[in-house]
Order: C-alpha cells, then structure tokens, then sequence
C-alpha cells in the first residue's frame, strides 16, 4: 500500500462542488481509499488572468495501482467532470494532479513525481501542509520550508 497525495483543482462549473464530487470519485478508484482530505482554498489563477478564481484541495488517496495505474484514474475522473484539455494553466472543470507517490522520484513521458512546480505552488503546499504537516518531500526537502517560501503568494481557506 502506497500513500500518495492527489491535487485537486477547478474554476468552471461551480469549483466547490467539481472538487467535492471528485473526493467522492477517488475514493471509488480499485484498490484505493482516500486518507486525510485538506479543507478547500480559493487562489488566483497562475495562468491567463482573464479566468475565475480556482478552488484547490489536497487529498491523501492510498493505492495498490502503480503510478501510471493511478493517473489514468485521475484523468479519467477528469473525463467524467468534462475536462478540456487546451490552453495551458487555462480555465478548468477539474484538474488531479498526482503530486507525490510514497517517496518515489518518478521521470516518465506521461509522468513527473513530485509532481513539476509544486514547490513553487502555495495552492497546493498550503493544503497539503494541513493534511501533512511534517511531510518531506523526494528531492525537495521540508513541507514546512517550502510553503515558507511561497509565503507573498495569495491563498485563502474558504472551507
């Protein structure tokens, strides 16, 4: 059994419930069961700033599945929320994003964990921070020392 953390995200189609619904929907993924669930953030996008605001949250999912296994899950929870993928850091139904993988560094075509920017990302270490406080993450050290570094960056508990 393998912990792994999932990030979920959304900005169309009412973002609270697309995240809520998709907790729901990962804890239905074969040989899997969800672990701690963050409370929800809202954060300005990273992309295009002619966008709403996301909804983000953090859930702890642990697996059997390998990590291909796993993502091709995620996406197709995505599939099911009408996820579009186009422009890049664009407007969204759902995004799950595999952030880590137990302690693995994974480097594959399809497949990057710890998942590629996460330690510049404040909507997705705040979250993971409720849930994981003293976690430390492959290759990029301490939770802790990584959300103090993206302090400036505007996150705010909503739930």
């Amino acid at each position: 059994m393998i912990s792994t953390y999932i990030g979920l995200g959304s900005n169309l189609d009412q973002p609270q419930e697309q995240v809520l619904r998709a907790l729901d929907e990962l804890d239905c993924i074969p040989e899997s069961w969800l672990g701690n669930i963050s409370s929800l953030y809202a954060s300005p996008p990273m992309g295009p700033r002619n966008q709403p605001d996301y909804v983000n949250a953090v859930a702890q999912l642990y697996t059997r599945l390998e990590p291909l296994e796993l993502l091709d899950a995620l996406q197709s929870i995505e599939q099911a929320h009408q996820r579009v993928r186009g422009e890049r850091w664009g407007a969204r139904t759902l995004d799950l994003d595999l952030l880590l993988y137990g302690d693995e560094i994974i480097h594959e075509e399809r497949l990057v964990v710890p998942h590629p920017g996460i330690s510049r990302r404040l909507f997705v270490l705040s979250p993971l921070a409720e849930i994981a406080p003293d976690l430390q993450l492959p290759g990029l050290g301490s939770l802790q020392s990584l959300v103090n570094a993206c302090s400036q960056q505007a996150v705010r508990k909503i739930q």
